[in-house]
């Protein structure tokens, strides 16, 4: 063959009569070890629009070399002849850390070129001649090398995987867990710590990491732990399911100890004394390995009852399993577990097209942003005297119940389906068991027509109702339709595989990450069969801003320090429902509230926000709305400075604002809570980059400074200044504007509001005090 007849090759040429031939002379079996044009991700799914939904491009290998099935070791870019040897190697080397192989290639079909990551020493490179490559033994002994497997580990290491009967392979993430974890073990590492998204595929990991220790004799009795029932089943009847007959279920004082699979409910075997002695009749060292799914729930605690189980089969190897490891003061998994020893996050997950995006819905209602206070002497529906007090967000559905606010909601999440797919299933998280079952009855008046339809379009679905819960399995199989819609407040946080959730209400302060987390886990799941592409988060309080903070979803950091020198607390008792589901969820003790009715709550503003492909929330209607009114108020940025500088007073700009229907409050939501008036309007309607109220601070000390602002008052006026900059940085320029901020602390350290006036020589020099506070501000106006 003629270096010209190479020239006119194709890359997929290059492949079949080139590369593929001089893999099989090297020893490469072509059905097993040798994958070709492999996809690697499903492509990114992008959201537009009223549900329109485009993928981005998947991922792939030319060329994917496995020493067994499952066992990846090295990938190859394939270029044309008209390509150097090089051309992929970049390619490759991204592919490579992607799927966390050792070795990569860039071919052209003249030659290889190699790098060779299994040093962790050093990286290397160097040409082969194309009939060179190296054999499937000599890659598996460099890789086991490079990872310091011992020849005696070595059949461990190599375990086959379950043979499917359709060759199922893992997900390129699943298949790094997997690895990781089984090579960890066989070097005799005892705790493993696995974070993988919800919808990710967790099960299935555990499952495969089970069957390759018990096939590779490594481990005999295994144990599966976890506190929800319905994590129990799906494992049972599905991965778990090739165990057959050498799996059992752990109930209630029935105990046999002729198999080899355990699985257990948490509930189960801990609790009371006679409880303990379920699990206490085991031997402590029954157990050689134990997998607790959901660990960031009741292990993670130091002195939980839970604990007690892990701790009793200690020699056991223990694997956590967990989509939101639990790091705070006072619990941690990476305390117990250690390190994760592989992440795979939710981001990672909507990137590589596996998990569905969202879009988020935040709803602002007037009670909620203005709060709520009862007239003088008012009771409410049950005749009690409501304490005399501003009632916000937080007090909503717990301490007060406003009839009309929840009917509201029930009517804009109706609203929302009838005007998108009245039978999307959708889960309306609740303060607590009363107020989901307020919130179904709403949801039912306002679905008369469905509900008459079938009268399980709308239920409620709590620990304490076994009509409801008899339904979940209904409503998390895709190929029933009713439920549609169901009402909770904990039960459906985790651990429900509801594949075609397509709306997910928020109600409920939550205030935990982890939580968080697993609540917006409920609609991560893509089922293209039944058009589940991406899922809807209707925000009601404000949960959604957890997508803002950076660590939202980074890497866990261990928080907790453990203090062996203070007493441990005994656990405080818990009482569960007989085999329920999980450690919180426990009928709500009915609690003091007080009800009122015939109040008006109105909607002030609602924005859709869609995922970007940076992982931000990117808000289209409220951006749009108040640029466009604010710009044809003020026209250009210089007219809108203008204005600005020739206010007396700034916070009149707010009232112009409502004027148009804008609220400073919504441009908070929308911004930021930490910018003053004159940067959330210069942001956005003029897309200038805003300063905080800090950083405004900052600027103008060091301007006053500059222009030695504070030489003409007195020790006690420049006192008065600095607490009204200090003022400013907490709550903006309208609070400093107003006179009557002199009669409340701290300023009242000065004296009466006359006596604070006088020290700036009256209230014509005290007001130009403020000006010249402003302009220092604001000097870009000045």
């Amino acid at each position: 063959m003629t270096s010209a007849d190479k020239k006119s090759f194709s890359e997929r040429d290059v492949c079949t009569k080139l590369i593929t031939p001089a893999l099989q002379q090297a020893g490469w079996d072509l059905l097993e070890q040798i994958r070709e044009e492999v996809t690697l991700t499903q492509g990114r799914i992008f959201v537009r629009g009223k549900g329109m939904t485009m993928r981005g491009d998947r991922k792939r290998a030319d060329y994917l070399l496995s020493y067994k099935h499952n066992l990846p070791l090295a990938v190859i870019e394939a270029k044309d002849n008209n390509h150097s040897v090089g051309a992929g190697m970049q390619q490759a080397i991204a592919t490579g850390a992607l799927i966390d192989v050792p070795f990569v290639y860039s071919s052209n079909g003249d030659a290889f070129l190699e790098r060779d990551l299994s040093n962790p020493e050093r990286v290397t490179e160097r040409e082969i001649a194309l009939d060179a490559f190296p054999s499937p033994e000599e890659l598996w002994l460099r890789y086991c090398a490079g990872k310091g497997i011992m020849t005696e580990l070595k059949p461990l290491v190599a375990q086959s995987y379950y043979p499917s009967a359709d060759r199922r392979q893992a997900r390129y993430y699943q298949t790094i867990a997997i690895n990781r974890t089984v090579e960890a073990i066989s070097k005799g590492q005892k705790r493993i710590l696995l974070v993988m998204a919800t919808g990710t595929g967790k099960t299935y990991t555990a499952f495969q990491i089970i069957w390759r220790l018990w096939k590779g004799k490594k481990a005999k009795r295994i144990l599966f732990l976890a506190d929800r029932n319905i994590l129990i089943e799906q494992a049972h009847t599905n991965d778990f399911k090739p165990f057959g007959g050498a799996m059992t279920k752990i109930k209630k004082r029935q105990i046999d100890k002729s198999y080899e699979i355990y699985l257990a409910l948490y509930q189960a075997i801990t609790g009371n004394e006679e409880e303990k002695n379920i699990y206490k009749q085991f031997a402590q060292d029954f157990f050689d390995l134990i997998v607790i799914d959901e660990c960031h729930r009741g292990s993670a605690a130091e002195d939980s009852a839970w604990r007690e189980v892990l701790e009793y089969f200690s020699s056991a190897t223990q694997i956590g399993l967990t989509a939101t490891p639990k790091e705070t003061e006072a619990v941690s998994n990476i305390d117990y577990f250690g390190e994760p020893i592989y992440t795979y996050s939710l981001k990672q997950g909507i990137d590589d097209g596996f998990l569905a995006p969202y879009k988020v819905i935040k709803i602002d209602l007037d009670r909620d942003l203005d709060g709520w206070r009862p007239k003088l002497g008012q009771r409410d529906k049950c005749g009690n005297l409501i304490e005399d007090r501003v009632y916000n967000q937080r007090d909503f559905d717990k301490t007060l119940v406003i009839e009309e606010r929840t009917l509201l909601v029930a009517q804009l999440v109706t609203d929302y389906l009838k005007s998108t797919d009245p039978y999307a299933k959708t889960i309306v998280f609740c303060e607590d068991i009363d107020h989901a079952e307020r919130m179904r009855q709403a949801l039912v008046n306002a679905n008369g027509d469905r509900v008459k339809e079938n009268p399980k379009y709308v239920m409620r679905i709590t620990g304490d109702e076994k009509e409801g819960k008899a339904q979940l399995y209904n409503f998390i199989d895709p190929e029933q339709r009713y439920p549609v819609i169901v009402t909770t407040s904990e039960l459906l946080t985790m651990g429900v595989d509801a594949k075609t959730c397509k709306l997910i209400v928020i109600d409920q302060v939550i205030n935990s990450t982890p939580k968080f987390k697993q609540i917006v886990g409920r609609g991560t799941r893509i089922d293209e069969e039944h058009n589940k592409l991406f899922f809807t988060i209707m925000d009601f309080k404000k949960a959604t801003i957890k997508f803002s903070n950076p660590e939202f979803d980074g890497d866990p950091v261990q928080i907790y320090e453990p203090q062996p020198d203070q007493p441990v607390s005994p656990p405080e008792p818990v009482n569960y429902d007989d085999d329920d589901f999980a450690d919180n969820q426990r009928v709500s003790e009915r609690r003091d509230r007080y009800v009122v009715s015939g109040e008006s709550v109105d909607v002030v503003a609602i924005r859709e926000q869609y995922l970007g492909k940076d992982g931000k929330l990117l808000t289209e209607a409220i951006r749009f709305k108040a640029s466009q009114a604010i710009q044809g108020k003020y026209g250009t940025i210089a007219s809108f400075l203008r204005r600005w500088q020739e206010l007396e007073r700034k916070g009149a700009i707010a009232t112009e604002l409502e004027e148009l229907g804008i609220s400073v409050a919504m441009l908070e939501n929308e911004v930021g809570q930490e910018f003053d008036l004159f940067d959330l309007i210069c942001h956005v309607a003029f897309d200038q980059p805003p300063l905080t109220r800090r950083e405004r601070v900052a600027q103008a000390r060091t301007q006053m400074q500059k222009q030695n602002y504070f030489a003409k008052y007195g020790d006690r006026a420049r006192q008065v200044l600095e607490k009204l900059l200090e003022k400013y940085a907490d709550s903006g320029i309208e609070e400093i504007e107003k006179l009557d901020l002199l009669k409340v602390p701290p300023f009242t350290e000065f004296g009466k509001q006359l006596e604070i006036v006088r020290l700036f020589g009256g209230k014509q020099g005290y007001f130009q005090a403020i000006a010249d506070l402003e302009n220092a501000l604001y000097q870009e106006v000045s």
